[in-house]
């Protein structure tokens, strides 16, 4: 039977988990989909200054150890999960320290989170183990076709189908499709000003030292692309720093066991109402600060928080006059520097979607293609619900399947549910015989 075809756009963290995944079930004998990843860039380049959210020099938020593989503990594979598990440390971030040489220097300063540019490095490396297949080129459109996807591919330089080591194609079709990362790192507003940017604009002018000379500066956004810039406009002269953001506070993402918990443990998020849910993701996950970036935050006597959302951008001369919403009413604040952090529109990947993937969408869906409807289709596969060819959006599986599913906090649980979701062809009894063998040799 011939193995369903996954085409993933994206290839940072949670493509690299899903074709991981499916290498160690096939080097088990185990059903697994073919996985093609789609990369505009290169492996792990949102973790780079090539991908426009970072510079690379800033470090990870979560610990590292929260891998490809973690939490290991596979449950959608009876009688070989801890098989799976096993072949998964392969690929472990000790794994590739261990590579690396430098395995005993990390445990030695304290398993110090890496930098942006480091986990790429491990991204990269684990591609490669796992002789993942990489097409590096943007997606032009995706369509659907009675019970595939097509997906059209423009090269990244200019020329149809170019690719990572593998036979040019400018189309591929697919069983299924899944999209992840947080979109393009822009914002609406930068074609009003030069001295109005978003991330990408930002991070090229740190990485090109031409940060323009800033008196009073706007951050705009309270959560984790927010406080990497907020970090860095730290090390830069500037009068005042002006944190944007719609809560009463800048709050610390809650770091505990009882919070971290919640992101590795589905079976409890269940039990939570929906309103408990969205507390949860608002209090450990969206809009918050990690605590070592607030920790060298409040040190910084310039910053200062302003609560509200910004409504509309106006330039006049040199100034840059932001128009914000306020629990006491509207207010308006000049500045000669703002820089846009709120991140990507959630249903960015719409912009990819033909009027027949749309339409497929939207049907199952139950209408039109919200946030909100689309968050709450998203089924324990971390597919859209009723939709056929698959749609994968782990990015937005947060509010019905659990936190850590749109971040780094529980890729292999990801991976799980995705692998099997598209594996249920049951193993050959030879395969069973196999694993028999080794569990009773195990024993002895």
């Amino acid at each position: 039977m011939r193995a369903p075809t996954l085409v993933c756009i994206g290839g940072g963290p949670k493509a690299l988990a899903v074709a991981v995944k499916a290498r160690v079930l096939a080097d088990l004998g185990l059903p697994a989909p073919e996985v093609i990843i789609v990369e505009r860039e290169a492996v792990g380049a949102n973790w780079t200054a090539a991908g426009g959210w970072t510079d690379g020099m800033h470090r990870l938020g979560t610990s590292p150890e929260k891998d490809l593989g973690f939490p290991y503990r596979s449950a959608d594979f009876r009688g070989f999960n801890r098989y799976i598990d096993h072949a998964m440390l392969r690929y472990s971030w000790g794994s590739y320290l261990v590579a690396a040489g430098s395995f005993g220097e990390w445990v030695d300063r304290g398993r110090p989170p890496p930098r942006h540019r480091d986990w790429a490095r491990y991204l990269q490396w684990a591609a490669t183990q796992a002789e993942a297949r990489v097409v590096t080129a943007q997606v032009r459109t995706a369509s659907v076709s009675t019970d595939r996807w097509t997906i059209e591919l423009d090269s990244a330089d200019g020329s149809d189908g170019g690719t990572g080591g593998w036979p040019q194609a400018d189309t591929l079709t697919a069983d299924a499709l899944m999209v992840t990362g947080p979109g393009a790192p822009v914002s609406e507003w930068e074609t009003l000003d030069t001295n109005v940017v978003g991330p990408a604009t930002f991070w090229r002018q740190v990485a090109n030292r031409s940060l323009p000379a800033v008196d009073r500066a706007a951050v705009i956004g309270g959560g984790e692309t927010a406080g990497a810039i907020l970090h860095e406009m730290c090390r830069h002269e500037a009068t005042s720093i002006s944190v944007i953001a719609p809560r009463a506070s800048l709050f610390t993402r809650g770091e505990g066991y009882f919070e971290n918990s919640v992101f590795t443990d589905s079976v409890r998020w269940e039990t939570l109402s929906l309103a408990q849910r969205r507390e949860v993701i608002k209090r450990a996950d969206r809009g918050v600060f990690s605590a070592r970036v607030m920790d060298e935050l409040r040190l910084d006597t310039r910053i200062v928080h302003v609560e509200g959302r910004v409504s509309g951008v106006e330039t006049v001369n040199d100034q840059i006059a932001l128009g914000i919403e306020t629990a006491s009413g509207h207010l308006s604040q000049w500045y000669d520097y703002v820089i846009d952090a709120r991140g990507s529109w959630k249903l960015w990947m719409l912009q990819l979607f033909d009027g027949s993937a749309l339409d497929r969408l939207e049907l199952a869906i139950g209408g039109a293609a919200t946030t909100e409807r689309v968050q709450m289709s998203i089924e324990r596969s971390l597919s859209v619900g009723g939709m056929t060819p698959a749609l994968y959006l782990p990015g937005l599986a947060d509010l019905r399947q659990g936190p850590g599913f749109p971040n780094l906090s529980c890729l292999g649980l990801l991976s799980d549910r995705i692998c099997a979701s598209l594996g249920a062809v049951d193993p050959s009894p030879a395969t069973i015989n196999r694993h028999m063998n080794l569990e009773q040799l195990s024993d002895h």
